[in-house]
């Protein structure tokens, strides 16, 4: 029996009607909120513990990668034009 169910008791016992219905009350609160604290605490527990072990994915799955394909030029030399890209414009030379 908890200390505040035996003072209930105490008060109900000696008349005191008012005074016992206050105990009874703080006895009650005591009770619901050590279930809810227990209640809170297992929720806390058991809300990452997933009953399924699998991983869960939320993105589609994917896709399959093929074969890079690669590309030789004549004798399987690549060739690279240097030209190409550089500062100087052939049109923006004056003409000699």
């Amino acid at each position: 029996m908890t200390e505040k169910t035996k003072e209930f008791l105490d008060k109900l016992a000696n008349g005191s009607n008012v005074e016992a219905g206050e105990a009874f009350k703080d006895a009650l609160r005591m009770k619901v909120g050590d279930a809810l604290d227990n209640a809170r605490k297992d929720m806390a527990a058991n809300m990452f513990n997933a009953a399924n072990p699998e991983p869960v994915s939320y993105s589609e799955p994917k896709p399959e990668v093929a074969d890079p394909i690669v590309a030789t030029a004549n004798d399987g030399q690549a060739e690279m034009d240097l030209t190409q890209g550089t500062d100087t414009n052939v049109e923006s030379q004056p003409d000699s």
